[in-house]
């Protein structure tokens, strides 16, 4: 019995891209909570799957130098988030980062969502999943949505010309025209500078 819930669950991953983030419950269609718990834990001794946190594991990554990569935080959030479409979207220094408007990947990763407030941590870093409202998802997925957020982080006082030329040259006519489609969406001021990104 043990021997073909773990062929499943195993098929499923080999089935993923590698830099899979996943939970028990992307498995419970094959078998009971601690079947899965048990194959999970099966596979993770072998070297199969990497155990991230507490009910969360990936599939990882794989450099030809250097073997097993970081995990991907944005896969994370969105396997923490689960099945039930919720949206989430970068925010804070992460977003900054993201963007290339800061060096350093922050020791807390923060994601707004629409569904329950979570917290993980996986290594040295804390993935957060904070619920927000409706009008601060409403870009979510989408540049506009990151760039929104960086700029709240970065705040007001902090946008000067470096930081609209970095954005320029960073971002596409594609990624502009969104932008300028989702105005309505950002406060005034930043609705300002996305102006000034497009022109």
């Amino acid at each position: 019995m043990s021997q073909s819930i773990d062929n499943k669950v195993v098929s499923r991953i080999y089935g993923k891209k590698r830099g899979w983030v996943f939970t028990p419950m992307h498995f419970l269609d094959l078998g009971s909570r601690m079947a899965v718990d048990q194959a999970l834990g099966r596979l993770t001794k072998s070297g199969t799957i990497r155990r991230l946190s507490r009910g969360l594991y990936d599939y990882p990554a794989q450099h030809p130098d250097f073997g097993d990569l970081p995990p991907n935080y944005d896969r994370i959030a969105q396997a923490l988030v689960g099945r039930d479409n919720l949206k989430i979207q970068p925010s804070g220094a992460y977003a900054a980062n993201l963007l290339g408007l800061t060096e350093q990947v922050p020791a807390k990763i923060v994601f707004l969502t629409d569904g329950p407030n979570r917290k993980v941590q996986v290594g040295k870093r804390t993935i957060v999943l904070k619920r927000t409202t409706p009008r601060n998802m409403a870009t979510a997925g989408r540049i506009s949505g990151l760039v929104i957020q960086a700029l709240r982080y970065l705040k007001q006082v902090n946008i000067d010309s470096a930081v609209i030329v970095k954005l320029k040259r960073r971002l596409s006519d594609g990624d502009k025209n969104t932008l300028m489609n989702d105005i309505r969406y950002a406060p005034s001021w930043i609705g300002n500078i996305f102006r000034s990104i497009k022109e």
